[in-house]
């Protein structure tokens, strides 16, 4: 019973659209309907500025930390973290309190991991930033770092591989479009003024 009003928790918190508010607070353009048209850090980079998207990026994953860690500490399973993790990202997807229309989760996502570690959380952070520097596409950044988080897990703590894979294989499904546009040649670069 624990378990399950954790989740729908998570769900809920998770749910809650940072970058549609911070866009709405600072007066700017809603991030659904502008750029990228995907409410999340690096569409409000585009549209805000730094701030503004550091902002967006602070809030969404201590929305995925807090739920999980809270899981943590009242000693639920492993593999019921995984769904908790799983709930929080779902609800950055398909917010109730946003038309469904969310975000690709990535910053949560991360948020989701970090309970496992400071450790994992560098080596996702220095994945991110390396092939981010080099190709200047985030959302490649993204799918390559969420795609070595489960062998990055399994090194260093092997309990919580199985749910990082579940966790992995949802974030890359959400960006299908953005492979698609990979492959083509037509994903849109973050801007060059974005100091590494």
């Amino acid at each position: 019973m624990l378990t399950f009003a954790l989740t729908i928790a998570a769900y809920l918190l998770g749910s809650i659209s940072s970058a549609v508010l911070v866009c709405k607070v600072l007066n700017l353009p809603d991030p659904r309907t502008t750029g990228s048209k995907n409410p999340g850090a690096t569409n409000v980079y585009r549209i805000g500025g730094k701030w503004a998207a550091i902002s967006v990026l602070i809030f969404d994953i201590l929305k995925g930390a807090i739920p999980v860690w809270g899981a943590y500490f009242v000693n639920v399973e492993p593999i019921y973290l995984g769904v908790i993790a799983l709930a929080t990202c779902l609800g950055h997807m398909f917010p109730v309190f946003f038309n469904f229309k969310g975000g690709k989760a990535v910053a949560t996502a991360f948020g989701v991991l970090l309970p496992i570690g400071l450790d994992l959380g560098g080596l996702l952070i220095f994945t991110w930033l390396t092939i981010l520097k080099f190709t200047r596409f985030s959302s490649l950044a993204a799918i390559v770092a969420v795609s070595l988080a489960p062998f990055y897990t399994w090194l260093l703590k092997p309990i919580y591989t199985y749910p990082v894979i579940m966790l992995s294989v949802l974030i890359i499904m959400r960006h299908k479009g953005n492979i698609v546009r990979l492959i083509k040649g037509t994903e849109p670069k973050v801007n060059n003024k974005l100091k590494i």
